[in-house]
This record gives structure tokens, C-alpha cells and sequence, in this order.
């Protein structure tokens, strides 16, 4: 028998090659169902941020957290330059109102959660993923997980630059951290919140479609229909209730009760009698909703 490390081209003309090629028995670490989670995940999460893609898919994601952070940036700026001087006090944006729902975010959840979701649907490759030691739930949190990670991100970092560059620019760092410290644990919670319910509604609503562009349209479809909705009633006789109608309002009311403990006046619903309580109700009855509506879409794949 020959070498098998010698190619065919430096073989003398007329000999033949036998290669010891098969089918051998794994012998090495087995992951099981957790690194098989773990591995959409992270998945998920590289296709969502147009990692290992072509720069055509790098440019949505990347431009969208920079519209995201521009206005911490600006706000970082200008009190850098307003600095003691009479503006200092100046307050452009608070980290209440930068969690909020931006026209950024919302379309980063509409092409995102559907070209997670939509492509294995239409190419029929569910049977091949659920030949893993993987259940539909674990499907539905690989991926609603994978959304809600990049979308919490891009909610966060903004928030990030903007408390350390107001602490960098403030006359004593240590004072403005010690007068700002709820701030850290109601960022992030106030964020998570909306990012959990962002998450949880554009993949419910991808996991509906077999088609990128369907998922998309019918995810801003919802938003537009259900503010348009809200505004008429807020015109009419249902002043307060009629605030609960707009999808896109009930995680900032959430976003109040973590921030003030209370609904903002600022906002439809505030002096509402238990505005709290309802915000709070809608909030995990539509969450709820949306983990029912996955479960079941994705319990029959897994048959």
C-alpha cells in the first residue's frame, strides 16, 4: 500500500491509493442539551450582529446602535463644553427618558428577530436542529434569548456613556457618583424590562411568518395600528385606559414605576387610579401571551 500522505500527483503513473477513511466513534467530551442551547445562542447572537457575515449584513446592526448612542454622546459633549459656565445645569436627556422606545430599536427588532426566526421556517431545517438533544422551549429561549441580549445591549451601552461621561465632566466624579447611584441598578433593570418585552413580542410575532418581510411588516404593522388606536381614544372619552391600547407605551410605564415608583405625569396614564397596577398587568399579560404563542408554535416543530 502506498502512502498515504503521498498525493496522487507524485505518484508514478499506473499505481493506486488506499485511504483508511470512515465512520469512527466519538470518543471525545459530549455536551449534551445545555451546549447545544448554548451554541444557538451564540449563534443567534453572531447572525443578529452581522458577525461572520458579508459587511453588507454588519451595516444595519452597527449604524442602529450608533443612532442609539448619538444622543449620549451629544449630551456628553455638550456638557463638557458647557462646563462651568451658567448651562452647566443644562439637562438635555435624563436616563429616564433614554429608556425609551426609539424608531433605532424598533426597527433593529423588526429585521432582527424575524431573519432569527423566518429563514429556518421557510427552509424547513427545524427537523434538523430538533435532531439535537434540543425542546421547543429550549429553541424559544436560544433565540428570544439571543434577541433580547443584543437588544438589552443596545439599550445599555448608551446609558453606560452617558453616566460615565457625565461623571467625567462633573466637578467632582465621586459626588455625582454618589448622588446618581440608584441609577445603577434602575438602568439596567429599566432596560432589561423593556428589552425582555421587545424581545418576546417581535419573535412571537416572526415565529407567525415564514417570510423575513411579512414578519417585519407585521411587527411595525402592530406598533402603528395600536398607537394610532390609543391616540383616537386619548382624543375621546377614555383618557387614561385608552394609553393601555398603545403596545409600544406599556414597557415606559414599567420603566416609571422602576425609576419614580410611581406612573410619570408626564405620560397618558398618569394620575390614573392603579395606572400602576394596570401598566403592570398589560405588561406581563402580553409577555405572557407571546411565551404561550412560542411554546406552541414550536412544541409541534418539535414532534
Amino acid at each position: 500500500m502506498s502512502d498515504p500522505a503521498t498525493t496522487p500527483m507524485d505518484a508514478p503513473a499506473g499505481s493506486g491509493r488506499v485511504y483508511d477513511r470512515g465512520y469512527r466513534r466519538y470518543d471525545g467530551p459530549r455536551g449534551g442539551r445545555g451546549a447545544a442551547v448554548r451554541a444557538l445562542f451564540l449563534g443567534s447572537i453572531r447572525r443578529a450582529l452581522g458577525l461572520r457575515r458579508s459587511w453588507k449584513q454588519k451595516v444595519l446592526p452597527w449604524l442602529l446602535l450608533a443612532v442609539a448612542a448619538a444622543p449620549a454622546a451629544v449630551f456628553v459633549g455638550v456638557g463638557y463644553v458647557t462646563r462651568n459656565t451658567p448651562a452647566a445645569d443644562f439637562e438635555f436627556i435624563t436616563y429616564r427618558e433614554y429608556v425609551g422606545v426609539s424608531t433605532a430599536l424598533l426597527l433593529f427588532v423588526a429585521v432582527t428577530a424575524p431573519d432569527l426566526i423566518c429563514p429556518e421556517r421557510r427552509q424547513r431545517v427545524l427537523p434538523l436542529i430538533f435532531s439535537r438533544p434540543l425542546t421547543g422551549r429550549d429553541y424559544v429561549l436560544a433565540k428570544a434569548g439571543a434577541v433580547f441580549a443584543v437588544v438589552f445591549a443596545f439599550g445599555f451601552l448608551p446609558q453606560v456613556l452617558l453616566f460615565v461621561g457625565q461623571m467625567l465632566v462633573s466637578d467632582a466624579a465621586l459626588s455625582y457618583l454618589r448622588e446618581n447611584a440608584e441609577v445603577l441598578w434602575q438602568a439596567p433593570l429599566s432596560v432589561a424590562v423593556l428589552a425582555a418585552y421587545l424581545a418576546l413580542l417581535g419573535t412571537a410575532v416572526a415565529s407567525l411568518a415564514s417570510r423575513r418581510m411579512v414578519a417585519a411588516a407585521a411587527f411595525l404593522g402592530l406598533i402603528l395600528v395600536s398607537s394610532s388606536i390609543s391616540a383616537v381614544l386619548l382624543g375621546g372619552s377614555a383618557q387614561g385606559a385608552g394609553a393601555l391600547v398603545n403596545v409600544m407605551g406599556i414597557p415606559l410605564f414599567v420603566r416609571d414605576l422602576v425609576f419614580l415608583g410611581h406612573i410619570g405625569n408626564d405620560t397618558p396614564l398618569g394620575g390614573v387610579d392603579g395606572g400602576g397596577a394596570l401598566a403592570l398587568a398589560c405588561y406581563l399579560g402580553i409577555t405572557g401571551a407571546c411565551v404561550v404563542i412560542l411554546l406552541a408554535r414550536y412544541r409541534w416543530a418539535e414532534r
